[in-house]
């Protein structure tokens, strides 16, 4: 099943995730508060106030890309822009390092880690789907979420206002998936910081995680969720236009967990090859491997 989603500029932006958007532009984490803070005068002084006399001028500029940043967004609100968010749901099961979609049998392979921590499993993504031997379908989650490239986007601001409701739209078509498409967690009710540090059930890896390292997943994906419906093209190495867009996978099982492939060495990347059905050469320009 596949359900694709618009949401306003309004809506998608209050799942926006500041800390990223001031990381961008170099500034420590702290500066990000701005964001929480209420709209008043006097409430913004004290922000202002709170951070000592020699680092009240860096705050002054990261107060004033915040306000440049909400009056882009209620521009663009108010002009109608809409993001859009689609997910795939499949049954599928584990086999191996691979994932297979039981209705079509198609398999997508996965990476796995290389080099864990001593004493912890080198995990795989597969490894948080149930196994084929188990005889009990699964699911898995398929997402892509973009920002349409009618935007008009002048400058690295735009740009970066852009990426974030990208990402904010990710997640809030990840809550919504998790509560009533997929619908395995209909109860949960989390903060904004409680979602951001992803307290959730599951995980959504994009592509590009540690993870996730081989970019040309996308075109798997694109498969899956006819990106072109979307509004969203690939380059010839992967990457998505509009830049402000990202795609990946959803998982349920509460174990699962971040972590990095790592360096993938030309054992493993063989095996890789031979699972996805391409050339070694084809998958080293997206692995440096």
């Amino acid at each position: 099943m596949i359900y694709t989603h618009r949401y306003t500029i309004h809506e998608a932006a209050s799942y926006v995730n500041w800390l990223y958007f001031f990381h961008a532009w170099g500034f420590p984490a702290r500066y990000s508060s701005i964001a929480k803070v209420h709209g008043c005068v006097a409430c913004r002084q004290n922000w202002l106030q709170a951070f000592p006399e020699d680092e009240r001028g860096r705050a002054e500029q990261a107060m004033k890309l915040f306000d440049e940043a909400q009056q882009l967004l209620r521009k663009w609100d108010e002009a109608g822009y809409c993001t859009t968010f689609c997910v795939g749901l499949f049954d599928a099961n584990s086999d191996g390092e691979d994932i297979v979609l039981l209705e079509s049998g198609q398999r997508i392979p996965f990476l796995r880690q290389q080099n864990a921590d001593e004493g912890k499993p080198c995990f795989c993504l597969a490894d948080f789907v149930r196994p084929r031997s188990s005889g009990i379908p699964d699911k898995i989650g398929v997402f892509a979420s973009t920002v349409p490239n009618t935007i008009p986007i002048k400058g690295l601001e735009e740009s970066l206002v852009a990426d974030r409701l990208a990402e904010a739209t990710a997640e809030l078509g990840h809550l919504q998936t998790r509560r009533e498409w997929w619908g395995y967690a209909p109860d949960e009710h989390l903060t904004i910081e409680e979602l951001f540090s992803e307290q959730y059930q599951g995980k959504r890896p994009a592509v590009g995680y540690p993870s996730l390292p081989d970019q040309s997943i996308c075109f798997l994906l694109s498969d899956l969720l006819d990106f072109p419906s979307l509004g969203i093209e690939l380059t010839e190495n992967g990457a998505m236009i509009p830049h402000a867009s990202t795609c990946g996978f959803m998982f349920s099982h509460p174990a699962t967990c971040h972590f990095s492939v790592g360096k993938v060495g030309d054992d493993q990347l063989q095996d890789y090859a031979k699972r996805r059905g391409v050339k070694e050469d084809f998958l080293r320009k997206f692995l440096k491997a």
